[in-house]
């Protein structure tokens, strides 16, 4: 057993000073008070005075590589970086290779997963003009959701057949996870920078490529659509103050149609591709300044319910290039906690808030079975964090396998300690217990 003891616990949208007893891979009690002597003699107590403990984080967006695309990441290496950064479960896009577009791939992908991962973990299947009759036999327990890209993006999967978007979002119910941006908006904008540049499009440009009209238009249509036919809709990367306007303010448990902010999108606008060039390149685009302000605004609201990171590492030689050529995505799940847990030590945001957007929001959104917060008999996920720990984020501290970051040489005060998944501590102090395998996460619906 092991006693965390004397923690400032951040919980459902409260700060106390607090104790958490765990034993095997659940949480056995929690104590507000001192706890009784003979639980403080026969359990590993681990003095958390200074520390923040949270639940662990829930990533609903995520791409760990796996498989096909093992040069810049995979389940165990992008595992072990999110473990080190508090992330404790994780749900893994399907544009793979092969893709994840039917339920013997689904399988063997999750197979792959339960040999690998360090952190507890779901896949998504993609939406196709021919998968849905698979989509509808899925085992709902098991899936996390379908995945349907509106625009084109990595893997190419978007559906070509308005009929087949349109079974999916009357019949499917399942929550479909959206990447939305417009195909036709974007291709006229790529002519119109291509007449200006010719042949090498600066990568600033991409932000105008990649347009609020691109992400509004097709939010818009699948809103629209989820609105028709009472479809679990969930909008993931949003990117513009536009798209806000599409979502309700009102808490996740009284919608259907939710949505996710990543946190480059709260950390960095246009302005900064002077600064980072392409490592800041990602689909959508980071908009402008008045976006990311906006977004950051619209967290303490109920509009965005979600904060992920789009985690999509790629290697470095994939990244050069310009606004066309270079590979669209950035590392982020090992500092993601860390990130935004900074926002609130700056005011810019409260702890409260990070914790319901990244633990408690995930689990209530998809229907995570016993995880998301701090409850007697929910499973041990647990992140203890120094709230005085400072240090700065060099190369070598870079878990993710493709090796850069464009967070590199920023400065923190918060650091993660310990990391408990199902009970165990697979991260403490900067080791590792290499042995420790994540378990699939399980859905009740």
């Amino acid at each position: 057993m092991y006693l965390i003891y004397n923690a400032h616990v951040v919980n459902e949208g409260r700060v106390f000073k607090g104790s958490v007893l765990v034993d095997g891979d659940s949480i056995e009690a929690i104590y507000k008070k001192e706890p009784p002597k003979d639980i403080m003699e026969k359990s590993e107590v681990i003095d958390a005075s200074d520390c923040w403990l949270l639940p662990g984080v829930i990533d609903d967006h995520v791409h760990f590589r796996d498989p096909g695309n093992g040069e810049s990441g995979d389940f165990h290496t992008e595992s072990r970086a999110a473990v080190a950064g508090g992330v404790t479960s994780v749900m893994d896009m399907p544009n793979t290779n092969p893709p994840t577009i039917d339920l013997k791939s689904w399988e063997n992908k999750m197979s792959m997963a339960a040999t690998k991962s360090m952190c507890n973990f779901s896949c998504y299947i993609a939406a196709t003009d021919d998968n849905l009759p698979q989509l509808l036999s899925a085992d709902a327990s098991r899936l996390c959701g379908v995945k349907f890209f509106m625009g084109t993006t990595t893997g190419s999967m978007a559906l070509k057949n308005a009929g087949s978007v349109d079974r999916l979002f009357r019949e499917v119910k399942l929550p479909i996870a959206v990447h939305a941006e417009d195909d036709e908006i974007i291709k006229k904008n790529i002519e119109h920078y291509k007449n200006l540049y010719k042949d090498k499009i600066p990568v600033n440009c991409h932000s105008g490529i990649r347009s609020e009209d691109a992400c509004f238009r097709a939010s818009a249509k699948a809103v629209d659509m989820a609105l028709k036919y009472g479809t679990r809709l969930h909008l993931a990367h949003v990117s513009t103050q536009k798209e806000l306007a599409l979502f309700k303010n009102v808490p996740v448990d009284n919608k259907s149609i939710t949505c996710e902010v990543c946190v480059h999108y709260l950390l960095f606008s246009s302005n900064d591709y002077e600064i980072y060039g392409t490592k800041i390149k990602c689909n959508p685009a980071i908009k402008s300044e008045n976006d990311r302000k906006s977004l950051l605004a619209a967290l303490a609201t109920d509009k965005i319910d979600v904060v992920a990171t789009d985690h999509a590492p790629h290697t470095w030689e994939a990244k050069q290039g310009d606004a066309l050529t270079a590979a669209s995505g950035m590392p982020g799940v090992q500092f993601s906690l860390p990130l935004m847990l900074e926002l609130a030590k700056k005011g810019e945001t409260g702890v409260e808030t990070v914790v319901e957007k990244m633990c408690h929001n995930p689990a209530k959104l998809f229907g995570i079975e016993k995880r998301g917060f701090i409850r007697k008999g929910f499973k041990a996920d647990l992140v203890i964090v120094a709230r005085n720990k400072h240090w700065s984020l060099t190369k070598d501290k870079i878990l993710s396998k493709c090796g850069w970051s464009p967070y590199e040489n920023r400065s923190f005060t918060t650091q993660v300690q310990y990391t408990f998944v199902n009970g165990i501590p697979v991260f403490k102090n900067g080791e590792f217990n290499e042995t420790a395998r994540g378990q699939e996460l399980s859905f009740v619906r």
